[in-house]
């Protein structure tokens, strides 16, 4: 997950400091700018149909730490809510240092969050943080964490999960295989950084048309990809 601590801030997408702000006024022509020179230096975004929520709800739990995913725990229970998403297990690839882990705690009776606890490309953090989110979550009785590699995680039979999300190192080929053993095993996973990475976001479309699964995207907070399981029915 790219999130960051007082200690160090991840290193993104220099143009997504933009995603957050609300397109108005002088903001609009500022933000279709900022997308011409996107488009130029990083290639089209490939199109995926932008989510809607009808209601931002907070979780119940949340974690006092800075993080690039705040603002998306209150899309959760809208997400989970409107296809009938179960509530019995998560499965979170990318814990970092636990934001994220801790709203879905609010939504879902068990979480499991894999993560290695070390550096990537994509973060500025180069310390092991594995004791220091351990201590951290203790509080929360429903959160597991498992010190893995995803790709050595996904090689054993770990049941099915209703939820997942994929938050890793943010290239095609780890999000892609990552993201494709989450689509077999959940019926909705969601994908951070869609707005930033234009690989993370490509993985979503090309997962979406390798499993029939439906692609959303919610725009704010660096992104959100989402894929529903076609036998999900939106309520």
């Amino acid at each position: 997950m790219v999130a960051a601590t007082s200690e160090g801030a991840p290193a993104r997408n220099p143009w997504s400091i933009f995603a957050d702000r609300k397109p108005e006024g002088a903001e609009a022509h500022e933000t279709m700018i900022i997308q011409r020179i996107k488009r130029k230096l990083f290639g089209t975004l490939p199109r995926i149909k932008r989510y809607h929520p009808r209601q931002l709800t907070a979780p119940q739990r949340k974690l006092e730490v800075v993080s690039a995913w705040k603002g998306l725990e209150l899309i959760i229970e809208d997400l989970i809510d409107r296809y009938g998403v179960g509530r019995e297990r998560c499965i979170e690839f990318g814990v970092e240092f636990g934001f994220s882990a801790v709203a879905f705690s609010s939504f879902f009776k068990e979480v499991v969050g894999v993560d290695t606890f070390t550096v990537d490309i994509h973060t500025r953090n180069k310390q092991d943080h594995y004791e220091a989110t351990k201590t951290r979550l203790a509080p929360y009785s429903n959160i597991r964490l498992v010190r893995s590699d995803y790709r050595d995680f996904i090689k054993q039979d770990h049941g099915r999960f209703d939820f997942a999300h994929v938050d890793i190192v943010h290239n095609y080929k780890e999000t892609f295989e990552c993201g494709l053993w989450c689509a077999k095993n959940a019926d909705m996973v969601v994908f951070h950084d869609t707005e930033s990475f234009l690989e993370v976001r490509r993985a979503v479309r090309d997962i979406a048309r390798a499993t029939g699964y439906r692609a959303l995207n919610y725009p704010l907070h660096h992104g959100l990809g989402i894929l529903i399981n076609p036998r999900l029915a939106e309520r």
